[in-house]
Parts: C-alpha cells; structure tokens; sequence
C-alpha cells in the first residue's frame, strides 16, 4: 500500500504551549497537505505513517482532544486573555441549530454564553432559562441583532439564524468588531458569500464556517487517505444526500403569532403574508430564505467532496430535477442530481457529482446501514411526526433508507464516508478492505481557541474555504432554476455569457437589511 511519508518540524514559539509543531503529509504527486496544528501537538512521538502503523486509537484520541485545548494567555482585540478570561460569545437563533450551538458552547473551555437573540420572544424566553437550568448564569437577551452587536462585554456571535441572515449578521458582526461562527450555508447568495469574506478580511475578524466534519479526526484521516494515494489517482467524488423528507402541506395566511418580530424575520427577503410554511424550519424550501435541500444537509457532503478532491471553483456546472411527489408549498427541489466539472492545468480533469433524493431509497457503499458505527447525521426536521397506533408516520426521524455521506474513487479503489466522521475503504479489482476509522472533534471549540490566539490559519474551515462550497451550492441551484448547463470563471467568480444567472447569484435585497458593495 502506498501511505505518505510524515515529516515533523518546528517553528518559532509563540508562548509555552505545544501549538508550534506541525506535520506535512508529503503525497506522490508533490503537493504537500498540512494539518492543522492544534491536530498535531498530540502527536509528537507517535508518528509511523511510514509502515501504516499510526496506531489509530492514540490518533483519533489525541487528535479528538486536540480541539478541545486551549492556550492559557493569548490576546483578544487587544485585550491579554489571562487563565481564567473567557471569550463572551452571543448565540443568535436559537430554536432549533441555535440550540446545539447553545449546548456546543456550554462545553468548550474559555466560552462564556453571555447573550441570547432571536426573533420570538416566546423561543428566546425559553432558551434563556434552560441556559439558567444548566447551571450557568443567565445571559442577557435581545430580539434585535443590532442592539445585540452595540453590546461591548460581547466577543463573537454564533448564528443560526435562517440562512438569508447569514451574511448580512456576520458583516455587521465584523463591523462590529465581534468574531464569528456562521452555520452553513454562509450566504443565501454568491454575492453576499464574497462579500462576507471581503469583510473578515477587511476587519481582522476570526471567522469559522460551520463545516464541523473539518474538525473530526475520523474525517481528517480519510482526507488523508484520500489524497495521500492510498486509491490512487482520484478522479471522481459523489456526494449524497439521500434525506427523508415528506410533503410540508399548504399553509394559509394567518396572523403573525404574538411576540414575533416578523418584519425583523423577514430581513433581507421580500415581506410577504405570514404563513408557518414561511415560518420555523419549512422556510429551507423557499428561494426567499433558504437554498433547499443543496443549502440544507447537502451542503455538508459537498464541502467534504470538494476538500477530498483538492479543487476550488470548477469550470462548468449542469443540474437538473424537480419537486416530485406533492403538491404543497415546497418552491425547492427534493430530488436533485448535479455535475461540477474541474479543470486541471497540466493533470487530468475532475468531476463531482451531487446526488439528493427525498423519499425511500437503495443505501451505497454500505452508507446509512450502520456498518460504520459512526456519530448520527441531524434528524429530519425539528419536530417529525411520531407514529401511533391509530395513524402510522410517514415522515420518520431517520428513515432507515437514509444514506447522507461521500464516495471517493481512484485509480486504486474507492473510499466512502458515512456522515461526519466514519470511512471504509476497498481497494484493487477485488475490492478488498482497506484502511477505516471514525472519530469525533469539537468544532465549537476550535472556533475558541483561535479567537483567543488570533490565529485564523488555524481554523479548521475558515470562511475562504465555506464560501467556496456555497458557492458551488448556489451553482447548482441557478443551474436547475435556469434550466441550463453554467460555465464558471473561477478568476472573476462569475457565469460567462450569462447575465441572468449572474443576476440570480447576485441575490435583491429590502432595505434597511442590504449587503452593500462596500462592506
């Protein structure tokens, strides 16, 4: 088998801890892949890639408490954190992915939920309490992000907001001079994605994208695999979302509930009557405030395809499907196949597919079967139906045709990922096993420690990387809403000889809630 050779060396100390060592994982074809850090100072000593006897037990266990660690004097904006500093962070959304963030945050060293926003009183009065119920103080609470963002005790936001928020918060977060952790997607358009990037960089902000599969060793390893050569030369990465979703009916509209903020909801999007369709979760399946399915779970897999394949913007996107099945007030598609095409300069091309499906499904590469024992995917949905006795469910939490992962293929075998932190992998004609493994990190607490050391190079899905992925995620979509194959400059970032699709990736907005050219 061919598995890279490790060399480790050492930098100039920043302070007392081990965050100055750090690993290349030299591969055949002479690029070099460099782990981050704060995976690496765990290792110092165990390295024996050279034989494959790494020995993955101590890896993924060091490499899983790696992120968990934090420095114990770094600097903040200016400020000297000392051992007992914490980073005050302001959780913004909290119903549903609010809530893990919530609870994310609760147990990261050096994290303080100083603060709480959301549009429904009725949520936000909930949330505030169960942080009482943890045993931790109460933190403060505000239905207005901009009055959230005047706070100075605050020192970064967490949002989890509905993703036509995403872009537009974490500007003025950077503007703020707050750091930020953006959910995926990070941009509701191409636009505001690029946008948002310009303003980390424009403000000296710590930015992490919410690709938390970048944080787990199981996945860090079958990247390495990936590129390292154990399947030889990689030409083809499939990334698969097959989800259980049911119809979300028609919704009337009705009155906006009480203690809701709706305009303040509604933000950058057109203000139209209030429906629950439009309303808590159902609006991932409305252009105006979601992206579908592409922008919802599937955004994972395809972050995770394009990193394994080593590619940013490809060259040409094709996709095509359909709302299938119901008729309600779904605008997005439940079935989906797309095709990213990826030059490469002096190299042979590669290609990626997008696969999403809704409804009952065949399992591939064992994904979704449990045969990888690996950490569950998020449920279908916040409150699915439950069945009974007089009225079986047709909407389950986890179907047991669900199969949300990755399939890498190479001129040697195929490796394939279920979730966010298992692998298997096949290798040769016969397709024997090769190497597998699982293991989990802590993102929230990555996120932490690089606010606290200032150190963005060590963010292990820094918002470059996420507005990348998005971006090939509003790809697809404008290709499947137009009807047409796109061809993509990756200099300019825009669909050659093709102003509509370029007018639909650059997103409208309602004033005051507007990403303005200059951020």
């Amino acid at each position: 088998m061919n598995v890279p050779s490790v060399r480790a060396g050492r930098g100039e100390p920043a302070d007392s801890t081990p965050y100055d060592y750090g690993v290349r994982v030299i591969k055949p074809v002479c690029s070099e892949v460099i782990l981050p850090a704060s995976l690496v100072c765990a290792w110092k000593g165990k390295i024996r890639w050279g034989t494959m006897q790494i020995d993955r037990r101590d890896f993924l266990k060091t490499t899983g408490a790696a992120v968990t660690i934090g420095a114990a004097t770094l600097a903040l904006g200016g400020k000297i954190l000392g051992a007992n500093d914490r980073v005050r962070v302001a959780v913004c959304g909290v119903r549903g992915r609010g809530n893990d963030h919530i609870k994310g945050f609760a147990k990261v060293p050096h994290a303080e939920i100083a603060a709480l926003c959301d549009v429904d009183e009725s949520v936000l009065n909930k949330r505030t309490n169960d942080v009482e119920k943890m045993g931790l103080a109460k933190p403060k609470a505000y239905t207005d992000v901009r009055e959230l963002l005047k706070d100075k005790d605050i020192d970064a936001i967490s949002i989890a907001t509905p993703n036509h928020w995403h872009s537009l918060m974490a500007i003025w977060a950077c503007q703020a001079g707050k750091d930020v952790y953006v959910e995926k997607p990070c941009s509701h358009n191409w636009f505001e994605g690029r946008q948002l990037v310009a303003a980390v960089k424009k403000y000296n902000r710590i930015c992490q994208h919410g690709s938390q599969s970048r944080s787990n060793p199981g996945m860090l390893e079958a990247i390495h695999h990936v590129q390292g050569g154990t399947i030889g030369d990689v030409y083809l990465a499939r990334a698969i979302c097959y989800k259980w979703r049911g119809t979300i009916g028609r919704a009337q509209p009705e009155p906006v509930p009480a203690g809701v903020n709706y305009d303040l909801w509604t933000g950058p999007a057109p203000l139209k009557p209030f429906t629950r369709n439009r309303f808590h979760y159902n609006w991932h399946w409305i252009w105006d405030t979601g992206n579908g399915e592409a922008g919802n779970q599937a955004i994972h897999e395809v972050d995770i395809a394009r990193w394994g394949l080593g590619v940013r913007f490809p060259s040409m996107v094709s996709a095509m499907g359909g709302h299938v099945m119901f008729d309600d007030d779904q605008e997005t598609p439940n079935m989906l196949n797309a095709t990213y095409y990826f030059e490469n300069p002096g190299g042979k091309p590669k290609v990626m597919e997008l696969a999403i499906r809704h409804w009952i499904t065949n399992h591939e590469a064992e994904i979704g079967t449990g045969a990888y024992q690996g950490g569950a995917v998020p449920a279908a949905g916040l409150n699915p139906p439950t069945a009974s006795a007089s009225k079986p469910s047709l909407g389950p939490v986890d179907a047991s045709t669900n199969t949300i992962g990755n399939i890498f293929y190479g001129s040697k075998g195929y490796l394939a990922i279920d979730g966010y932190d298992a692998y298997k992998s096949w290798l040769t004609e016969r397709c024997e096993p090769g190497p597998s493994g699982k293991g989990s990190g802590d993102h929230f607490a990555n996120f932490i420690e690089c606010v606290r050391s200032r150190r963005a190079e060590d963010l292990h899905s820094p918002i470059e990387e996420g507005h990348i992925s998005t971006t090939l995620v509003h790809l697809a979509n404008a290709s499947y809403r137009l009807g047409r194959a796109l061809r993509f400059d990756a200099a300019k970032e825009q669909v050659i000889d093709d102003d509509e699709a370029n007018r639909l990736l650059r997103g409208t907005y309602r004033e005051p809630y507007v990403v303005r050219d200059e951020v």
